[in-house]
Order: C-alpha cells, then structure tokens, then sequence
C-alpha cells in the first residue's frame, strides 16, 4: 500500500514536471498574436509597434494573425480556446473583454474565465465633435442647445455597445440631455453623416476626429480623458466642462489563454512593460494619438474590473441591448 501511495504521488507529478519543462524552452517556436480587427486599424497598428522589440527580447518570431469579425469576438474566442503555452497571445481593445459580455449572454468565449491579463499597453480619449454648422464653440454651448432642441439632435457611433456609444450614452445622461442615437458600422460612415448634416455630435477616436477639426470640417468641444491630453493639452477635459470625474478613454492590452503558465506570463510583461515605457514606442504612438501605459497583470486585472462594474451599471440603469 506504502509503495501504491509513492507511485501515485510521482505520477501526480509528472505533468507538473513536463509544464516545468516546456516553460523553460519557452518560446521554442514563432508566438502567434492574434489581433481581433482588420490590418490598418490602430490595434493592429499598436500590436505591430509591439511585436518587433517583444520579439527580439523573447528570441522567437511574433507573428501578427488579423482575424476580425463580430466586433473583435471571433479572435477573443480563438485565443480563449487555444492551447495556453505561451505561443498564442491576443491584443486587442476594450469591446471584446468589457461591452461584449454586458450585451451579449451567448458569447462563444467569457472573457472572465478563459482569458488573463499580461499588460494594459495604451489608451487614448475619445473627443467630442459637432458639425460648424450647429453654432456652438464650447461644451456648454452644445449642452444648452441640445437642451432648448430636446430630442430633435442626434449622435453617431459605431455600434451599440461600442466605446464612443456608451461615453456619448454616459455623458448626455449626467447632462440630463435627449438625444437619439444612430448607429454606423464604422467611423467613416460616422464622419461622412456628420460632414453631411445627417447627425449632431458624436465621440470619436483622436485619429479619426482630428485630421477633419483641423481642416475645419468639425468643430472639437473637449476629451475624455480625465486631465489635459498631452497631444491635444488645446481641449478641455469633459470633467473641467463642468462634469468632474467623467472619464471615458479607449484602451488595448495584451492578453493570453487563461491557463497559460504563471512565468511565461510575467516575463512576457516584463518585456512588454520595458517596451512599452521606452521613448521608441511612445513616438510611435503619438501619430495615433494613444499614451503608453504599460502595467503588470494586476494592473490591467484592476482596470478590466473598474470597467465591468462602471459600464455594467450604465448597460443595466439605461436597458442597453445589442441591436
């Protein structure tokens, strides 16, 4: 019996000794990072940026795989369901981990379960941008106007449950404002309305909004970032509008199946934090109007957790369903 005891104790072990030595060949061949949105976008920009130095650090290949579709779940349910040895990561941005699940109870992946943190990499605010034609130079101006108007504005995004949707969502009601949303299936088509007289105002990414504010074809009201921005320190914040606390910024982070090994996650953060704090990429990021960040798991664990409960509330006070 002693002897049985002995053998079943060693075979315990076993599998805890091969994961001990795949972790030490670790990465033994190129590391897939798969990237939930098309080529072009600016995650697939950022992951890109990211890609080359982490490679070189980690001596092996990385090798970028765009699967877009469904809003960023058809990728962030690839890598939930992937082999978790560290040659599969994921980069992507807030939707798929945060509003995805809110919205959405038949979900092919929970993010919760299936996937972990390694580094909250970037993020940037969103702006509030409104067509010349409505006659309003600052926040307040649009607020009274929306006001004396009460349900006859509008505002784009793109999608139901997208970032810019829940800011513009979350702002108009701690203003106390009406106005209908209308949404797109992109920014483009988001710009092209508002440049056609078709919608009112709208959030919209930095890189997206600024090129036509500053060849006069929209007018910018403040960003969302909860102090100045440092690439448009020009705006006010929404929070010094009048609004304090309000914040609502775009973000990408890196992330892995949820059982990958514990040291093949912290040394792909370690990396990616030298990386992403380096002079090099935060140049790469200012074209795109994104602010490095760079954290351990537990920082983007904290940011992840503050997003469900913030933007779960607002989903459940304001009844917001997937269209």
């Amino acid at each position: 019996m002693p002897r049985r005891r002995e053998l079943l104790a060693a075979s315990a072990l076993l599998p805890l000794a091969g994961a001990s030595r795949a972790e030490a060949v670790w990465p033994s061949r190129p590391i897939r990072l798969v990237v939930p949105f098309p080529g072009g976008s600016s995650p697939d920009l950022i992951a890109r940026y990211l890609a080359e130095p982490l490679a070189q650090a980690l001596g092996q290949p990385i090798v970028i795989d765009n699967k877009p579709g469904a809003g960023g779940n058809i990728g962030t349910g690839a890598v939930a369901k992937a082999t978790p040895d560290g040659h599969t990561l994921l980069f992507t941005i807030q939707g798929p981990l945060i509003t995805a699940p809110l919205l959405s109870k038949a979900l092919p992946y929970d993010p919760a379960r299936e996937l972990r943190s390694v580094s909250f990499v970037a993020s940037s605010p969103n702006v509030l941008v409104v067509p010349p034609s409505l006659g309003v130079e600052t926040l307040a101006q649009f607020v009274a106007l929306a006001k004396r108007r009460a349900g006859a504005l509008n505002y784009g995004s793109v999608g139901t449950g997208s970032a810019a949707h829940l800011a513009m969502a979350s702002f108009i009601t701690r203003a106390g404002l009406s106005i209908v949303h209308v949404p797109y299936a992109g920014f483009p088509q988001v710009v092209n309305a508002m440049l056609a007289g078709q919608i009112h105002a709208g959030f919209m990414v930095p890189a997206i909004a600024m090129p036509q504010v500053k060849a006069g074809k929209l007018k910018a009201l403040a960003v969302t970032s909860a102090g100045r921005f440092a690439a448009l320190a020009e705006l006010p914040t929404v929070a010094e509008s009048g609004y304090p606390g309000f914040e609502a910024t775009s973000w990408q982070a890196l992330l892995a199946p949820a059982r990958t090994p514990d040291a093949i996650v912290r040394r792909v953060a370690a990396e990616t934090i030298r990386i992403v704090r380096g002079e090099g990429f935060r140049r790469e990021l200012l074209p795109l109007y994104f602010s490095a960040a760079g954290t351990a798991p537990e920082g983007l664990d904290a940011l992840m957790r503050d997003e469900r409960v913030r933007w779960g509330a607002l989903v459940k006070q304001l009844r917001i369903e997937r269209e």
